[in-house]
């Protein structure tokens, strides 16, 4: 597959958007985690923690990415709200919205380079699998014992 067939600005301007979302998403989680209090907070905790260091990985192989086409990584990071709102829940929640609005991005990536570039469109597909997966346990995580 011939990198030309794609363009090529959109595909790094996608790039740099997914590595600004999951730079966002250390951030929250590292926060969220920072948040935790009660009896589950160690297994809470290190889930929190582990999604954070999960997000550097995916957000450094976003802008490798964007160099292996010989451009440059953005230095931004998307958007961050806080809502004051530190139950167990929540953070779930706007972890879940977070994702889903991640999910698009990884889309709209796997739609610009389907049939025209074989690394990007491998790339877009794991990802997307990998957030899937994220979201069905976010999902599973929210759902109450017995409750199917």
């Amino acid at each position: 597959m011939s990198e030309e067939r794609f363009d090529k600005a959109a595909a790094v301007k996608l790039l740099n958007q997914i590595m600004e979302a999951e730079l966002a998403g250390v951030v929250r989680y590292t926060h969220y985690s920072l948040m935790i209090f009660g009896h589950n907070r160690i297994p809470i905790v290190s889930w929190l923690r582990n999604e954070a260091n999960t997000c550097l990985s995916h957000a450094n192989e976003a802008g490798e990415l964007v160099t292996h086409f010989g451009e440059h990584p953005s230095l931004k990071i998307g958007n961050l709200l806080e809502t004051h709102k530190h139950g167990i829940n929540d953070i779930l929640a706007e972890s879940l919205q977070a994702e889903n609005e991640g999910l698009v991005l990884y889309r709209q990536l796997l739609d610009l380079v389907r049939d025209r570039s074989v690394l990007l469109e491998d790339y877009a597909r794991r990802m997307i699998a990998e957030e899937e997966l994220h979201v069905g346990e976010v999902n599973k995580m929210m759902r109450k014992p017995g409750e199917i």
